[in-house]
């Protein structure tokens, strides 16, 4: 029997502004990991939406 695992959607959400810092406004990515990701393996998706990108947006706030 075959398992499927659903994709490790994008954290785009459409504002695509780079900050004095490279990231962007709206996911927190930088401009190397927006250009990366559809080349990222889904584990590395994964860390980046459950731990660095929401680290990243709590000290941004």
């Amino acid at each position: 029997m075959t398992t499927f695992l659903p994709a490790v959607l994008t954290p785009c959400i459409g504002v695509c502004v780079l900050d004095a810092q490279g990231l962007c406004e709206g996911c927190h990515r930088t401009g190397d990991e927006v250009a990366r990701w559809s080349g990222m393996g889904d584990a590395e998706r994964l860390r980046m939406m459950e731990e660095v990108l929401p680290a990243r947006e709590a000290t941004r706030t």
